[in-house]
């Protein structure tokens, strides 16, 4: 491979987790006119201090439970020179699992539902790293010996950050989706998550290899509707349907777009 293409695998990853990092202090803030009290009409708010974050409170600059994940992928896929998902499983329990700093009594009672998202607790923020949905079901699974470790309910994104770093390795290899479902199915097992991950993992694929270019979307679109595509997923449909909303939006605004397109949970 070229060094363009090694120095785009290089910035996926790097671009990744500091944009995470960069996020954290202002990550789940679901108010928007609590959100609009605190930036104002800023336009750089990366690395906002001091924290706003209504969950939990960490050093300015760490990543969030999110950004963790891509960073424990990556540290195993260098450790094991690729995908090793025995290795993993036990790399991502001793990141989140009890005897490390995500274990808190008050995050381990919290339950959310959509209708608490902005009323949050009066006993929060914790000040520690904050252990979310998919993490608990992983780690109530790898107790129960479970082989399949994955959460077969949650959808939430970790899909698209965890494929990033598997992705940058493997693009352009016959085997990248594969390897990225395996990946995902360690934590996340449910058909959503597998089908946006896969997607999300054949957008980065095209930009890895090729840089920006026009027609990424049009060409992700086409291999998802292709029958004899690779990794087919039962949703793959439904994904062509969100990139098509996506292409309406690529002229709006990040705010925009989803306050206009996108239905805010």
């Amino acid at each position: 491979m070229s060094a363009a293409v090694n120095g785009r695998r290089v910035a996926a990853v790097v671009g990744a987790l500091v944009a995470d990092a960069a996020a954290q202090p202002l990550h789940w803030i679901y108010d928007e006119s609590k959100l609009k009290g605190i930036i104002g009409d800023k336009e750089e708010v990366e690395f906002w201090e001091p924290s706003q974050n209504p969950f939990y409170r960490i050093p300015v600059g760490r990543p969030t439970c999110y950004g963790n994940q891509a960073y424990v992928i990556l540290r195993s896929l260098v450790d094991k020179r690729g995908v090793d998902c025995e290795d993993l499983k036990a790399a991502t329990y001793k990141s989140f699992g009890p005897e490390s700093p995500y274990e808190d009594p008050e995050n381990a009672r919290y339950t959310v539902g959509k209708e608490d998202k902005i009323n949050v607790k009066a006993t929060l923020p914790i000040s520690r790293p904050w252990r979310h949905g998919s993490i608990k079901h992983f780690l109530k699974n790898m107790e129960a010996g479970k082989e399949d470790t994955g959460s077969d309910t949650d959808d939430q994104i970790d899909c698209v950050l965890r494929m990033v770093p598997v992705c940058a390795l493997y693009a352009g290899r016959a085997d990248m989706l594969d390897r990225v479902e395996d990946v995902l199915r360690v934590t996340q097992n449910s058909d959503t998550a597998i089908c946006m991950g896969l997607a999300a993992a054949r957008v980065l694929e095209q930009y890895i290899l090729h840089g920006k270019s026009d027609g990424v979307l049009e060409k992700v679109m086409t291999d998802l509707g292709d029958k004899g595509r690779q990794n087919p997923q039962e949703l793959d449909r439904a994904a062509i349907g969100y990139l098509r909303q996506v292409q309406k939006c690529l002229d709006l605004s990040h705010h925009a777009a989803v306050t206009q397109n996108f239905r805010k949970d």
